[in-house]
């Protein structure tokens, strides 16, 4: 690990595959359905639990859950949770495996509305997003994410809590909250170095 690199959080600094996350990913933005989807099923698998942990077992994730491809999740049954059970490269928890299977079937649902998950989160990007200087000042949600979630939820989705969404906001760009110090900030391109929305960016 770059150990030159301390204007990066605490949280990027714990291993070398957390900082290539944090500079190469993390904040990002990512808009196509089935990335959007597996962003939601990682912090589905993360509640309670490291992220360090999910980005470990991501590449089994991508496996077992057919990389993410929202038809193909939603078409899981019961067999498939067993098998999965089963499987000692993944988070086991019935619970999550559950929830994820059916947030693609919610996420399927969406298309009826005439929209899909990604454009549905994306409709979220605030005006004003946050110009952290300390860690301290970056909040674990907030009330976008308040909104998102409870959007969510009557949609069907699970494992969807403010908090949660408020680090899905973060994973894939819908909110900066890089360090005003951290070489990363401003790396979505959907906000200037104060946090306002730029004009014509997402949203």
């Amino acid at each position: 690990m770059n150990s030159t690199l301390t204007t990066l959080p605490s949280w990027a600094r714990t291993s070398e595959l957390m900082e290539h996350y944090y500079l190469t990913e993390w904040g990002v933005p990512v808009t196509d359905e089935q990335g959007v989807f597996e962003r939601l099923s990682l912090e589905v698998f993360q509640c309670g639990l490291s992220w360090k942990t999910i980005l470990a077992k991501r590449d089994a994730f991508r496996e077992v859950f057919h990389q993410f491809a929202v038809d193909r999740v939603a078409a899981m049954g019961e067999s498939d949770i067993e098998r999965l059970m089963e499987d000692e490269r993944i988070i086991r928890n019935r619970r999550k495996i559950e929830a994820v299977i059916g947030n693609a079937r919610a996420a399927q649902a969406l298309r009826h509305d005439g929209t899909d998950l990604a454009r549905l989160l994306w409709s979220y990007v605030p005006e004003q997003t946050y110009a952290p200087r300390t860690q301290e000042e970056i909040p674990a949600r907030d009330e976008t994410s308040a909104r998102m979630s409870a959007d969510l939820k009557a949609r069907g989705f699970s494992f969807v809590g403010p908090t949660t969404c408020f680090a899905l906001m973060e994973a894939i760009g819908i909110v900066d909250t890089h360090l005003v110090t951290s070489p990363r900030r401003g790396s979505s391109g959907i906000f200037d170095s104060d946090g306002r929305r730029m004009a014509g960016e997402a949203g």
